[in-house]
């Protein structure tokens, strides 16, 4: 008897596990694109404080920023396996050989940079890495201005449209126009100043922009927009595929459960009204 109430007890686990495999929904093709974001403590470049203005936004697009504080942190080969794309952010002025060696060989194998504003002024002590942004930072005023899309057409630029905001009026030196592309200039009494462009290293990609001093350029919907756009841009062309496939399967799932939902309260008003009828 026992050991027939086991036998059943084991079959209807059996069944109920097999239903609860089948119960289970399909995986949705792609993934999100993953990012680490290289900020630091310090009030100056908030990075810790302007980190959700990003973030926030971001994930809603389905990029995963994750924020770390030191170079330390992030540039090693074991943490950058992990990762599609870099956002730097931050006043770190030396980088030792391996992190340069780390660096390079995750953005010339194919993955992408997004470096904003003082990431210009980062490791110094790496021509390198100066040249792989595409230029350094060199003075700055302050006030505000608009600086002009001059590459309209380009994808980091869809949606975006010229803002003013008040922030630090970059100039750079070390300009390395090699594989560069200028989107953005800033126009003033001394000239034209490239203020955002991109670049290809190696088989990866760079993203700069000279804005972002603080949260008055960051909340700013335009500079959101056009982050939130570097992001896809610089990754390789198979995450990008696979996050695109994977926006398009979850709003095939939001719109499924819509009419779903449209159709459940389409019968009970149905029935509803003819009980009321009768």
């Amino acid at each position: 008897m026992n050991l027939s109430i086991k036998s059943c007890l084991a079959l209807c686990g059996a069944s109920i596990f097999g239903l609860s495999l089948f119960a289970q929904p399909a995986p949705l093709p792609g993934r999100p694109i993953r990012v680490l974001e290289l900020g630091h403590a310090s009030d100056h470049h908030n990075a810790i404080q302007l980190y959700p203005l990003m973030a926030e936004p971001m994930a809603r697009q389905n990029i995963n920023v994750s924020l770390v504080l030191t170079p330390e942190e992030a540039l090693r080969p074991d943490v950058l396996q992990n990762y599609d794309a870099l956002i730097f952010y931050a006043n770190h002025t030396t980088i030792t050989p391996a992190q340069e060696k780390a660096l390079f060989d995750f953005v010339e194998g194919g993955k992408g940079l997004v470096a904003i504003h003082c990431a210009s002024a980062m490791f110094g002590n790496s021509e390198k890495f100066i040249a792989m942004v595409g230029g350094a930072f060199q003075r700055h005023g302050t006030g505000d201005f608009t600086a002009d899309i001059i590459m309209p057409e380009h994808p980091i630029m869809q949606g975006v449209k010229p803002f003013v905001t008040w922030d630090e009026t970059y100039v750079h030196n070390k300009h390395n126009p090699m594989d560069r592309t200028v989107l953005m200039e800033r126009v003033d009494a001394e000239g034209k100043e490239p203020y955002t462009w991109v670049r290809t290293q190696g088989k990866g990609r760079v993203f700069y922009t000279a804005y972002g001093h603080d949260e008055r350029t960051w909340s700013k919907p335009d500079f959101q927009k056009m982050l939130q756009n570097a992001v896809p841009w610089v990754v390789d062309q198979p995450t990008r595929e696979g996050w695109q496939k994977y926006n398009a399967a979850l709003t095939a799932q939001a719109a499924a459960r819509a009419a779903r939902a449209a159709s459940g309260r389409g019968g009970r008003g149905a029935t509803a009204a003819a009980a009321v009828t009768h």
